[in-house]
């Protein structure tokens, strides 16, 4: 393991933080890695996907997209602000007819009042923000795609740093790294450092971290087009359910810059995701469609379905501060898993964990 440097020479601090890994494009990830690039350190980062995003996702389809895992989110610390104001373009704020609240048949038992905070979005979907922010990375080829780290070790021409293991399209060695910062789901974070035999002070902080999962449906009506036609089912776009197995559900065309084409994007209970977790696809989508009707009154066969599950979608038990920084090892962790599981909190661990080692 790299040990800590002893030197107090401003140049030597400078170089020891020369050049960094992030590993994940989430929203925490691509938030940390333009933070030190832009305070003029060199970053790499890598995402085991096709593109930036994490779950702030949307899935492109012949009917229109879906933002299948984040479906808005809310902006409460200044910096946030600031930062979203730079893709002022991209965001636009989203009523949703105020959300309503379901009971386990459908029926509504309140209808939520304007909410107190915005409900923002992003245009044509969730996964646009952060792929706008990644951009300068990509550009500089500083963004590896399709790219797994595997394994972390010791460079094995200077010890004193890390080098990576990387599998998939971008497999490889990657060396030279003076830090190493994960910002990833907490259990995978926790996996890798174990495979790796690296910083057991962080894998025992990560271990208390709990993340559950989430089966989501998407499912399109392409006969109903709004506005020219009537819409299907409920007249209101947004409601958070007590039904068995659904928790939410949005009319993805009810969003600022979508298509016209009727479309529902339905998330699972993260208790019902967990005892389904091993099912297949095919399972859970009939249950899930079945559910979805019966809390919709929406019983047409939609031409177009699909699920897919998050295996780390909600946090229930956060690590309860912004991130998790081992400075002996110069490795660490962050990720909205942290302070719990918006959006925001994505953002404020990925500049707080860049701070950190500014």
């Amino acid at each position: 393991m790299p040990s800590k440097s002893t030197s107090t020479s401003k140049s030597t601090e400078t170089s020891v933080q020369r050049h960094v890994a992030v590993v994940g494009a989430g929203i925490a990830g691509i938030t940390c890695a333009r933070t030190l690039a832009q305070a003029g350190l060199r970053v790499s980062v890598f995402e085991k996907s096709d593109g930036a995003g994490g779950r702030m996702a949307t899935r492109e389809t012949e009917f229109g997209g879906f933002d299948h895992g984040a479906q808005y989110f809310t902006v409460r610390d200044e910096r946030f602000e600031h930062a979203i104001a730079t893709g002022a373009d991209l965001v636009r704020p989203w009523s949703a007819n105020a959300i309503q609240i379901l009971d386990g048949s459908g029926k509504v038992v309140a209808a939520s009042l304007p909410p107190r905070e915005a409900h923002w979005v992003a245009k044509p979907g969730m996964n646009a923000l952060v792929r706008q922010w990644a951009e300068p990375l990509a550009d500089t080829g500083r963004l590896m795609l399709d790219t797994r780290v595997a394994f972390i070790e010791p460079d094995k021409l200077e010890p004193q740093r890390w080098q990576l293991q990387t599998d998939g399209p971008g497999a490889g060695v990657h060396s030279g790294f003076d830090a190493v910062l994960l910002a990833v789901p907490a259990p995978q974070a926790h996996s890798l450092l174990r495979d790796s035999r690296q910083s057991d002070a962080l894998q025992s902080e990560l271990a208390g971290v709990v993340v559950a999962p989430c089966w989501t449906l998407m499912v399109a009506f392409p006969q109903a087009l709004q506005p020219t036609l009537a819409s299907l089912g409920p007249q209101w776009n947004a409601a958070r359910s007590t039904h068995h197995r659904i928790a939410w559900l949005a009319r993805e065309s009810s969003k600022p810059g979508r298509g016209p084409i009727e479309r529902w994007t339905v998330q699972a209970s993260c208790d019902w995701s967990q005892r389904h977790l091993k099912d297949n696809a095919e399972r859970v989508k009939a249950k899930l469609l079945k559910a979805f009707a019966e809390v919709t009154g929406i019983h047409a066969e939609p031409p177009h379905a699909e699920v897919r599950l998050w295996r780390y979608a909600q946090t229930t038990q956060a690590l309860g501060k912004t991130h998790a920084w081992d400075a002996q090892s110069r490795i660490g962790a962050c990720g909205d898993w942290c302070l719990g599981h918006r959006i925001e909190d994505g953002f404020v661990s990925g500049l707080e964990m860049a701070l950190a080692i500014l």
